[in-house]
C-alpha cells in the first residue's frame, strides 16, 4: 500500500502542483476542494491516467465536521495517512487597510487559515502519532513570506494569519517530535497562482516581480518540490523549520 498524502485546497495552484508531484513520488493523494469540483477532478484524472492513485474530497477546511469527514474518507478509501499538507487558505476579496477591516473578514480568514490548520493537524496527529498507535509521519504547513513582510496596505490580516501558522509550526514540531511526527512550514513568496486575482490584484505579479532579487515570480512547482522534500525521508532530521521559497525577497 502506498503512503497517503492529504493536501487541503489542492484543486489549483500550489496545492494542485503538490498533488501531481506527490503522485509521481508514489503517494496516494487526497485532493481536497471547496468550490471547483471540475478542477479537482482534472487533478485526479491526471494522476490516475499516469498510473497513480487519487481521490477528490469536497470539504470546507474552516468547518470542523467537514474536516472530520475528509479524514474518515481517507481512512476508508486510501489507507494510512503519512503526510498532511495544510494548504487551504484565503487572502480576502480585495486588499484592505487595517483601519477598514471588518470582523466578518477576519473571522472568515482566521477560521480557514488558522483554525483549519489546527484541526487538520489534530486529525493527522491522531492517526500518525506513535503514542497513539500510529507509524509517524510529516505535516507541512503552507505559510507565506507575508509573515515576515507584513503586507502593509494590502493584507496585514493575511500576514498575521501566516505568522500564526509559523508559531504553530514551531510549537507543534516540538510537541510531537517524540511521537514520530515532523512538522515544518514552507513560506512562498511571489508565486504565479490565481490567488492574486482572487484577492483583487490581477496585476500584482507584473507590478512586483522586479522587486524579487531573482527578478521573477516563482512557480507552484518550485514550491511543491520543497514540500515534497520536507515530507520525505531526505528531510528526516528537519523539524520546526520555516523554509522560504521566495527568490530572496
Amino acid at each position: 500500500m502506498p503512503d497517503v498524502m492529504v493536501i487541503t485546497g489542492s484543486s489549483r495552484g500550489i496545492g494542485a502542483a503538490t498533488a501531481r508531484l506527490a503522485a509521481r513520488a508514489g503517494y496516494a493523494v487526497c485532493v481536497n476542494y471547496l468550490h471547483n469540483a471540475k478542477a479537482a477532478g482534472e487533478v485526479v484524472d491526471d494522476i490516475v491516467s499516469a498510473g497513480g492513485e487519487a481521490i477528490a474530497v469536497h470539504g470546507d477546511m474552516s468547518v470542523e465536521a467537514d474536516i472530520i469527514r475528509l479524514f474518515r474518507t481517507v481512512d476508508q478509501d486510501l489507507g494510512r495517512l503519512a503526510v498532511l499538507v495544510n494548504n487551504a487558505g484565503i487572502v480576502g476579496d480585495a486588499p484592505v487597510r487595517v483601519q477598514d477591516v471588518t470582523a466578518a473578514r477576519l473571522q472568515a480568514m482566521f477560521a480557514l487559515n488558522i483554525t483549519g490548520y489546527f484541526l487538520c493537524a489534530r486529525e493527522a496527529i491522531r492517526r500518525m502519532s506513535t503514542a497513539q498507535g500510529g507509524q509517524g509521519g510529516a505535516i507541512v504547513n503552507i505559510s507565506s513570506a507575508a509573515a515576515r513582510l507584513g503586507s502593509p496596505g494590502e493584507w496585514v490580516d493575511y500576514a498575521a494569519s501566516k505568522g500564526a501558522v509559523d508559531t504553530m509550526t514551531i510549537g507543534l514540531a516540538k510537541e510531537v517530535a517524540g511521537e514520530g511526527i515532523r512538522v515544518n512550514a514552507v513560506r512562498p513568496g511571489l508565486i504565479r497562482t490565481d490567488i492574486h486575482a482572487s484577492g483583487g490584484q490581477p496585476d500584482r505579479l507584473s507590478r512586483l516581480e522586479k522587486t524579487v532579487p531573482i527578478q521573477r515570480a516563482g512557480t507552484p512547482e518550485e514550491v511543491a518540490e520543497t514540500v515534497l522534500w520536507l515530507a520525505s525521508d531526505a528531510a528526516s532530521y528537519v523539524t520546526g523549520a520555516l523554509v522560504d521559497v521566495s527568490g530572496g525577497r
